[in-house]
């Protein structure tokens, strides 16, 4: 079989499609002549609405993840459809912000009416979400459009903080995404809160008898047991990021080699070895002069599962209000 230029090309793009990163097109401004305060328009309202909750960034950084490894990153965590929804699956559990996104999008709908997508929105407010945290300010290519399909049941194979890394490495490879991304998207509960809900385990019965996870650094044992007693309040938070929950930075990723690791997911990055190295690459003692960027390297991650499954052109919508199919 002879393959020419045309059919390498081809068979390259079923592949690209089939892991899941799409290969439509997104461009920087894309609607810089269509509505050009977009972006300034929702760097505001995200703005004005941290004021009153500093929590807003790790919030609003989770909502576009779930939103991107659910059906792609369409806005349809943002639908509210009745009990099918999918923003009531169990996979989702604690995702908020949505009014944060309907009040940018009112804002739009007044200055250019029927052109911002919810899910556009959705992407550049996780990107000014983490500028307001003193992460990396970087361009956000948009062009998304709203998906037509929001149910509960797509969203069972969202990433859950009992998975072993394998079975996480194979949920982002069936996005597009690798171990590289694995560590760096999971490096952004550098900032928020977790519930006690989800430490049960790991701090009471992770192995028998009743033992915690023994990857846990002996001095912060006793942090966490008192943070989360056993039978005590399920819904109450702690920092997934010891000392700075607040602030984006790479300190996670040093709690997570020392053994300062709230999350189990997050602990599990340091038992798998090419994880491992990916974390180290990041801490080592000579990482400031020659090892790679952590900034410009998560900035890359998030860019790149912001293209997950996308929809453009007449594969979508644009909505008039994010919570509504046209």
């Amino acid at each position: 079989m002879v393959w020419t230029k045309a059919k390498v090309n081809l068979a390259l793009s079923l592949v690209i499609v089939f892991i899941g990163i799409s290969v439509a097109d997104l461009k920087v401004g894309f609607y810089s002549n269509t509505c050009p305060q977009a972006e300034s328009i929702v760097k505001r309202v995200v703005s004005g609405a941290s004021l009153s909750d500093p929590n807003l960034p790790a919030i609003l950084l989770r909502l576009h993840f779930h939103d991107c490894f659910v059906e792609g990153c369409d806005g349809s965590i943002l639908v509210d459809n009745g009990a099918i929804s999918e923003k009531f699956a169990f996979g989702h559990e604690g995702v908020r912000g949505f009014e944060i996104i309907e009040a940018a999008k009112a804002e739009l709908e007044a200055a250019c009416p029927g052109v911002v997508s919810c899910a556009d929105i959705v992407a550049l407010a996780a990107r000014d979400a983490i500028s307001l945290a003193n992460g990396p300010a970087y361009e956000v290519p948009t062009g998304r459009r709203d998906g037509r399909v929001s149910n509960l049941s797509l969203a069972k194979d969202m990433p859950d903080v009992s998975d072993s890394i394998e079975i996480l490495k194979d949920k982002f490879m069936r996005k597009g995404l690798h171990a590289k991304e694995l560590v760096l998207l999971s490096a952004a509960h550098t900032i928020g809160t977790t519930a006690c809900f989800f430490m049960t385990k790991r701090l009471y019965n992770f192995l028998p008898g009743g033992q915690p996870d023994p990857t846990i650094n002996p001095v912060f044992l006793p942090e966490l047991t008192t943070q989360c007693p056993q039978n005590g309040d399920i819904n109450t938070r702690i920092p997934m990021d010891r000392s700075s929950e607040r602030l984006f930075d790479q300190q996670i990723l040093q709690n997570i080699k020392d053994g300062f690791a709230v999350l189990q997911t997050d602990a599990g990055l340091y038992e798998d070895v090419a994880t491992r190295q990916i974390v180290n690459s990041y801490v080592g003692l000579l990482n400031p002069l020659f090892g790679p960027s952590f900034e410009s390297d998560f900035v890359k991650a998030m860019v790149k599962m912001g293209k997950i499954d996308l929809k453009t052109g007449s594969n979508g919508e644009i909505r008039r209000v994010c919570s509504a199919f046209n």
